[in-house]
């Protein structure tokens, strides 16, 4: 199958997952499931990651500003824009589409490997509305929180890392983050994670769902799948910058 076939059936997925629900009580409870699998148990490793990473940033940039010229606000400045326009959105989107989108594509596969797929079409039910809409709704709407969250404790564990290694102050970190602050830069980060999160909830979706064979293509399937998605993030990352910055 070519890509332009790959491409084709995804999108015929999407018209499947997208209609109205059949069942409402159960997809309720299948959206307050994937809301705690998809977004609460990541939160522990998005916040471990985005505050050290917000420290490295930050001490980097600390050492590469050696001039008596430059000041020192330019640190926070620097680390405020990096965290805000790269790192929380993308990094953390990459992040996200390892763990996340090997489960998704883990727990579908191994439902059709199983024959459990075929077993809800045989009751009349839409099975990809029925285990890829509430991936998609947690994603889109929980993973905003996540990335908000991201930026905050990326700004923060800056600001901790200059405190504890004295390169830079902390008025000095704190005056730099109120330098030239443009709220589109949010607006534009929040764009990018809806998107990315779409991709997250679908792509790994589709891999799963169109499985074929045993619990060894399973495997190969979520590996593929986190490829994908992980290309096609940067790939709309560079087009959604391109789009919106330029």
């Amino acid at each position: 199958m070519n890509y332009i076939e790959h491409v084709g059936k995804y999108f015929m997925m999407l018209f499947q997952v997208f209609k109205k629900p059949q069942r409402r009580r159960f997809f309720y409870e299948s959206l307050f499931k994937e809301i705690e699998e998809l977004g609460l148990k990541s939160l522990g490793i998005i916040m471990f990651i985005s505050f050290f990473i917000g420290g490295v940033i930050a001490l980097q940039t600390a050492l590469n500003v050696e001039s008596p010229f430059i000041p020192k606000s330019l640190i926070g400045f620097a680390a405020k824009r990096s965290v805000i326009l790269e790192f929380a959105p993308t990094f953390c989107s990459i992040i996200l589409a390892g763990k996340v989108g090997s489960y998704i594509t883990s727990s579908i596969g191994t439902m059709r490997v199983t024959e459990q797929i075929d077993a809800l079409e045989v009751m009349g039910i839409n099975s990809l509305n029925h285990l890829v809409l509430p991936k998609v709704i947690a994603t889109v709407f929980f993973y905003p929180f996540l990335i908000s969250l991201a930026m905050v404790l990326g700004i923060f564990g800056g600001w901790v890392a200059g405190i504890i290694s004295g390169l830079f102050s902390g008025l000095d970190y704190i005056e730099g983050l109120q330098m030239e602050f443009k709220p589109f830069l949010i607006t534009y980060a929040m764009i990018k994670t809806l998107v990315f999160a779409f991709l997250i909830a679908t792509v790994p979706s589709y891999h799963g769902y169109y499985v074929k064979g045993g619990s060894i293509a399973v495997g190969k399937a979520s590996t593929k799948s986190v490829v994908w998605t992980t290309i096609l993030i940067v790939i709309f990352n560079y087009f959604l910058t391109q789009m919106l910055l330029t």
